[in-house]
């Protein structure tokens, strides 16, 4: 999980590189408790703890390779799209925010 090897080395802002460290680390940390719990035996046999816990391994193995993919074969582009979509949404945000609107008035004022 080092950025120098992974594929989030292509992401060129560092912050955005340690927040999807930050969140596949979180994934895996909550994955492993689960398979701690179930394999401590604090949790009883059951089919349904099974498919919990097989899917707590699949699940986090599939985002992951969905960033690191996603990541490598978009390069800075996808980086630079969301970084528009970020920017258009914040337009439209504080459109809506009557609070940031001051009216003037002119006889109290003037």
């Amino acid at each position: 999980m080092d950025v120098k090897f992974n594929p989030l080395k292509y992401v060129a802002d560092p912050s955005l590189q340690s927040y999807f460290m930050l969140v596949l680390f979180t994934i895996w940390s909550v994955a492993f408790g689960f398979i701690a719990t179930y394999h401590l035996g604090w949790l009883g046999y059951s089919t349904v703890t099974s498919v919990v816990v097989h899917l707590t391994v699949l699940i986090p193995i599939l985002v992951t390779n969905a960033v690191f993919v996603d990541a490598e074969r978009d390069g800075e582009q996808w980086l630079k799209e969301w970084n528009e979509e970020r920017s258009r949404y914040r337009v439209f945000t504080n459109r809506l925010k009557a609070k940031n609107l001051v009216r003037w008035n002119q006889n109290s004022e003037a």
